[in-house]
């Protein structure tokens, strides 16, 4: 979506359509499909699965294997499309070429020679008619193939040294050290606090606990989610809860805040950010918060889609001191830590 597409269908393995599910969980407009059992299957089955009211517009035909694509990638293949019937991203070689047959070893020129890249840009109908003339008993080995085969002229771009291919085992160590240059870490933090009023029980960071007393609030009132919803929204500099539920909307009066919360993160991954941990502190003499802690770190990992080593929930008090002392109200503090792109 960062790279520039307001649709994506995603080919996938069948073994592996549940653990793409649970990756791609909160990103919008995300199709999965089930691939097939060749590259040029797995295209022909996300190609059947575009809407029919987007077939009207480009395609790119995108590796996953080559996870550093930019927008100024697709907008460079698209800018080509418009010349040719397809457009493909290549690099000239640059490396001197060896073959070694029968024990002889030879020098082929690389003059006219060049590395093929994805994303790959074509008219929805033409690489769809294209695959349809295609011989069944071939494998092309990209989609400009088929296209060339079908008597498409395909065009080509400047390619990118970072649109490599994650194919050996060293490939993957250096994607690591660039990933760990091509994307940010932001903190949020946020703060809540509710009145003690009249009640039975009270709701913290998604747990109910009985209680004879009740936090005053137009929705539940449950300060650590409120508290953590805020940090997630400060870390990408989107708002706090206010603007995005409004205490002077009704709908949101009484509301669970676990949905607050659940908003906050998939905004994070709407944006391709991910969430790397989050830290609560509750600030109250009572209730005891450690009888209830592993239940709160189990809720919170549940409503962000976080395995629980990354969710900290603490309590403290002030000695008596101040309204959470006098046992006026309760308050929460929360930091969360994200990843997102540059």
């Amino acid at each position: 979506m960062a790279a520039g597409a307001d649709e994506v269908v995603v080919a996938v393995a069948a073994d592996m359509v549940e653990t793409a599910r649970t990756a791609l969980h909160g990103l919008p407009n995300i199709t999965l499909v089930e691939g097939g059992a060749t590259r040029s299957g797995s295209v022909r089955a996300a190609l059947a699965a575009v809407p029919p009211h987007r077939q009207d517009r480009p395609v790119l035909i995108h590796d996953a294997a080559r996870p550093f694509l930019s927008r100024d990638h697709v907008s460079q293949a698209l800018g080509a499309l418009a010349q040719a019937d397809g457009a493909i991203l290549a690099l000239p070689l640059a490396d001197t070429l060896k073959r070694q047959a029968d024990g002889v070893l030879e020098t082929p020129s690389r003059e006219g020679l060049w590395r093929a890249q994805t994303p790959q840009a074509f008219a929805h109908d033409r690489l769809s008619a294209a695959y349809a003339v295609w011989p069944g008993d071939q494998e092309p080995t990209d989609d400009a193939q088929v296209m060339t085969a079908a008597g498409g002229a395909v065009a080509i771009c400047p390619g990118d040294p970072l649109l490599f291919k994650l194919t050996y085992p060293e490939d993957f160590a250096m994607a690591e050290r660039l990933a760990s240059g091509a994307r940010l870490v932001r903190t949020g933090q946020g703060f809540d606090a509710h009145r003690w009023g009249p009640g039975d029980a009270v709701w913290l960071c998604g747990v109910r606990i009985d209680h004879d007393q009740t936090l005053i609030g137009h929705s539940d009132a449950d300060a650590g989610l409120h508290a953590l919803t805020d940090a997630l929204l400060g870390a990408i500099g989107a708002g706090d809860i206010g603007e995005h539920f409004p205490p002077s909307d009704p709908q949101w009066r009484g509301a669970s805040s676990d949905q607050f919360l659940a908003h906050a993160a998939q905004l994070v991954r709407s944006r391709g950010g991910e969430i790397i941990n989050v830290d609560v502190t509750l600030i109250c003499e009572r209730p005891k918060i450690r009888p209830h802690r592993d239940a709160m770190r189990a809720r919170l990992a549940e409503i962000l889609g976080l395995p629980e080593d990354r969710i900290s929930v603490k309590a403290t008090t002030t000695e008596g001191m101040g309204f959470t002392g006098r046992q006026e109200g309760l308050a929460a503090q929360a930091l969360a830590t994200v990843e997102t792109p540059r």
